[in-house]
């Protein structure tokens, strides 16, 4: 048998052996057990509840909550505490050591954030994974799909083939088991995927020699059937789920979620937004749940109200109360520049290792379907006028005017034409680049995925990107621009977070970013992996030689 054979087989033995998947949400379970907790605030943060461990079958904990809740006196929290164990996020449990560089403490970082597949705590929303696995860090504590893979640059600046060997074989088995990669590897996140990275993995493993990428093959095929399930048959201007087939045929995809109801990790905050609007509830918890799947939640970038261009114009909106909210939210209108060019990237690898694997059908098939898709997106989504990929309201067939850091996409998953790359330089370089490294958009909201925060996986991107482009100056100094602004916060507070503010670094004005539904999380995964990979890439920079000056915790 093959490498690649050998593999397979393991993974199916693997799948075989493992209980079966258990699907059932916290909602689905506990009914109104759970919509009482969540009312009424029993926990600080809606995703603790669905993450606590019940300590009976949950079928017996609602029968008693039936029996008890109408008894005078009934108190739900203490109800809660006595049939659940809730993981409450620790204080800390990883000090930061003064005088330790900054690549060390990744590398110690590695060992905080793996979780063991024997850690997992019975009838739980947790779902089972045969492998080690990382998480992000602070109130994440389950893996996220395409955070997973830019954690992986770091394994590799850090050789941990094992343990990327892990996450592939993870992610194949998620595939596997339940169709498509989840969200997170929680029940609740099953509905929904996040940007498909899987192929990005599988190559970056086997560049590596970690493992046979052709063994991957029938997993890649997978879940390009699930990003286009309902392709078939759609007639034109119409969609179905994840696609949408346009006025002259082409098909492209857009994010999409299986329920219309409110997030169970967030489900007051949904419940508000569903609340102060006039719009039908089902539609607008749909497009907030498809604005998760793309991984930026939340945006303007999803909104249909005017996007707000400066930083200052943002936060006299938010003062005056009027700054776009979710209410807004128009998710599934959207044909995201992003996602396309990584779906273009699982059809081209696909292609790739057809032809290798001596499947020459399946191999033309697949690089007529990447060719397709990078002539629609060249269509719709690339501006000559303003030199840069928009995304596209299908609804109204005209392209968004908000420009966003996902325009580098199609530059890093080589789906651009040269003349593209060298004119999205010069408009990036112009409008996009911030002191700190590369604006996440360039309108600011009270939104974490507006100016002025900056992310690594989108740095990530844009400098491999505007690299492979031929664009070094540009690529270099997003690159030293971001690490700059990692290590000056580690260098105050000894740590790494999820988002950065993307001012200018100096030593008392270098913070963590803000915005959004949930505290900045220490940690953190996808941070850790890009700064590694980065300071492996540019070992004469400054932020080689910083140092932690504190002992500030980081949140496990």
């Amino acid at each position: 048998m093959t490498q690649a054979g050998t593999a397979g087989a393991q993974r199916s033995t693997r799948a075989a052996a493992a209980p079966a998947p258990d699907t059932l949400t916290p909602a689905d379970r506990y009914e109104e057990l759970f919509t009482a907790v969540q009312t009424n605030h029993v926990f600080g943060d809606s995703k603790t509840f669905v993450d606590c461990a019940p300590r009976a079958e949950p079928a017996d904990i609602l029968a008693a909550y039936r029996a008890q809740s109408g008894q005078a006196g009934f108190d739900l929290a203490a109800f809660v505490r006595r049939h659940f164990d809730v993981i409450e996020q620790p204080r800390s449990d990883y000090v930061s050591v003064p005088g330790q560089p900054i690549a060390a403490h990744i590398d110690d970082l590695w060992q905080v954030l793996t979780r063991h597949p024997a850690s997992h705590p019975p009838r739980s929303s947790l779902l089972q994974l045969p492998r080690a696995y990382l998480v992000p860090g602070g109130r994440f504590r389950e893996i996220y799909y395409w955070d997973s893979y830019f954690s992986m640059l770091g394994l590799i600046a850090a050789h941990q083939a094992p343990l990327i060997r892990d996450q592939v074989e993870n992610f194949a088995y998620l595939i596997d088991t339940y169709g498509h990669v989840p969200n997170g590897n929680r029940s609740y996140y099953l509905s929904r995927s996040q940007p498909p990275v899987f192929a990005l993995m599988v190559e970056l493993a086997g560049q590596r020699g970690v493992l046979d990428e052709a063994g991957c093959l029938p997993q890649l095929r997978k879940e390009h059937a699930f990003w286009m399930a309902g392709a078939d048959g759609l007639a034109a201007g119409q969609a179905s789920r994840r696609v949408v087939r346009l006025p002259g045929g082409a098909l492209l995809n857009r994010y999409w979620d299986e329920r219309d109801t409110p997030r169970e990790e967030s489900w007051i905050e949904d419940v508000t937004t569903a609340q102060s609007c006039g719009r039908d509830p089902a539609e607008v918890y749909r497009d907030i749940r498809a604005a998760c799947e793309s991984g930026w939640d939340f945006s303007t970038r999803w909104l249909r109200s005017p996007p707000i261009r400066t930083e200052q114009r943002s936060r006299e909106h938010v003062r005056a109360g009027t700054a776009p909210s979710l209410a807004s939210i128009c998710t599934t209108d959207i044909l995201p520049v992003d996602l396309n060019a990584l779906i273009y990237k699982l059809e081209t690898k696909i292609a790739a290792l057809s032809k290798q694997s001596g499947d020459t059908a399946t191999a033309a098939d697949f690089t007529e379907r990447a060719q397709a898709r990078k002539a629609a997106m060249t269509a719709l989504f690339w501006d000559d006028a303003h030199g840069a990929y928009f995304d596209y309201d299908w609804r109204f067939g005209q392209r968004r005017d908000c420009l966003t850091a996902a325009c580098v996409t199609p530059l890093f998953v080589g789906a651009a034409e040269p003349a593209h790359a060298q004119a999205l330089a010069a408009t990036v370089a112009n409008r996009m680049l911030a002191p700190g490294g590369l604006s996440t958009t360039e309108c600011g909201s009270d939104q974490q995925w507006d100016r002025p925060n900056g992310w690594a996986a989108l740095q990530w991107m844009a400098v491999r990107g505007f690299a492979d482009h031929g664009c070094h100056d540009l690529s270099r100094t997003i690159s030293h621009r971001w690490l700059a602004t990692v290590a000056a916060l580690y260098e105050r507070e000894g740590k790494l977070v999820e988002k950065y503010a993307l001012r200018r670094v100096e030593h008392d004005d270098t913070r963590g970013g803000h915005g959004g539904e949930y505290p900045l999380q220490d940690g953190f995964g996808w941070t850790n992996g890009v700064t590694a990979a980065l300071l492996a890439e540019h070992p004469q920079h400054t932020a080689c030689s910083c140092t932690a000056h504190s002992t500030a915790p980081l949140h496990r």
